[in-house]
């Protein structure tokens, strides 16, 4: 398995988000520090602030492959090899509505587009991606000839690309089981979250034979987004069995960094690095993970470098305030805790959010004075 970051260049396609270039270094630092194969940088053709950008990451001497993107243009090619990028992606549309409506054009001008760039890349840099944009919407025979010429051509590998995120992992795994039946390419899966689906078609993917899975950083992208790093990474070592060897104990970190450098606030209940992922407050599940956290918990937090939480609040239970006493060097009996829930769902509910431990002690002081 192949993992391949596209946060600076997809995920800095997300409307309104701009990183700078010292951001941007320092994102390209983070994934390769903790596993990532392969990063794709930017857009070299863009040219200014971008060009340098990818340059620098180029020049950080990282383990990770640099990928730069492409139009299926010579001259944006030559601009990625300008910055000393080691891999190029040529990405051109492959669906009848792209091909007649966007490039206005034929698929057979399409081909000899994509052939023309390809065969120029392979002169100047060993791997070669050819992006099949809008994919999931092209007629499979033009979408197999698409990827046996690019073969030909010297590309290593075509990237599915899910561009409007239509298709539901069932139907991804017959098609990329089709195209690698009958093309013989490595394949790349590169997802978006239109319906909720990114993950879970990333992986079904994977399932019916792709190698190379496109990710982002806390799941940015276009639109909804794309497949996350961090859902992808841990969903393939608990749920398939597969450990890449991911530093994940810096997801959060890594999460925390990206969502400032983006200005997009990283949501309490984000899957892996949200920081609700392992706070308990309904008392049947508190008491649970206080006996054994495997029962509400597929994994430790601190494997992704979050902590557990017993949240105080309307739905807890006796269990979790003893225990929250207990952190306080209290030990409740069961007639003390009864009487401190009733008042801690009173208040709860009047403040329609769970409790500080200010207010925990507080409601003590109350019924049980300064003792």
């Amino acid at each position: 398995m192949v993992i391949v970051d596209t946060t600076l260049r997809d995920g800095e396609q997300t409307a309104g988000v701009v990183f700078s270039n010292q951001e941007k270094l320092r994102i390209a630092r983070m994934l390769d520090e903790i596993g990532v194969n392969q990063i794709e940088a930017g857009i070299p053709i863009m040219g200014g602030k971008e060009l340098d950008a990818i340059k620098g990451i180029c020049g950080l001497g990282l383990k990770a492959s640099i990928i730069g993107w492409n139009r299926a243009v010579i001259k944006d090619i030559e601009a990625s090899l300008s910055c000393g990028c080691d891999a190029v992606a040529i990405s051109v549309s492959t669906s009848d509505i792209h091909i007649k409506h966007k490039l206005k054009t034929t698929p057979g001008a399409v081909l000899d587009m994509m052939i023309k760039a390809t065969e120029f890349a392979k002169k100047h840099v060993d791997y070669i991606s050819v992006n099949a944009e809008d994919a999931s919407r092209s007629d499979m025979n033009y979408l197999v000839e698409f990827a046996t010429e690019a073969k030909k051509a010297g590309a290593n590998r075509l990237r599915y690309c899910d561009t409007i995120g239509i298709l539901d992992p069932f139907l991804i795994f017959d098609r990329i089981k089709t195209l690698r039946e009958r093309a013989n390419i490595d394949i790349e899966m590169h997802t978006h979250n239109d319906f909720g689906m990114a993950t879970a078609n990333a992986l079904a993917g994977v399932k019916a034979g792709a190698r190379f899975i496109g990710v982002t950083v806390n799941g940015l992208g276009e639109r909804a987004g794309n497949a996350a790093l961090e859902e992808v990474i841990m969903a393939l070592k608990y749920l398939e069995e597969t450990d890449l060897g991911f530093v994940t104990e810096r997801f959060v970190e890594l999460s925390e960094y990206v969502s400032r450098a983006s200005g997009r606030v990283l949501p309490p209940w984000k899957a892996i690095v949200g920081s609700n992922m392992f706070a308990h407050e309904s008392g049947i599940h508190a008491d649970g993970a206080l006996k054994n956290p495997k029962t509400y918990e597929v994994f430790r937090p601190e494997e992704v470098g979050l902590e557990r939480q017993i949240v105080i609040g309307k739905h807890s239970g006796t269990a979790s305030i003893k225990a929250k006493f207990r952190e306080y060097g209290r030990e409740l009996t069961s007639e003390q805790a009864d009487k401190v829930l009733k008042h801690v769902r009173s208040l709860a509910v009047d403040m329609k959010r769970s409790l500080f431990d200010k207010e925990l002690i507080y409601i003590y002081k109350d019924l049980y004075g300064d003792e």
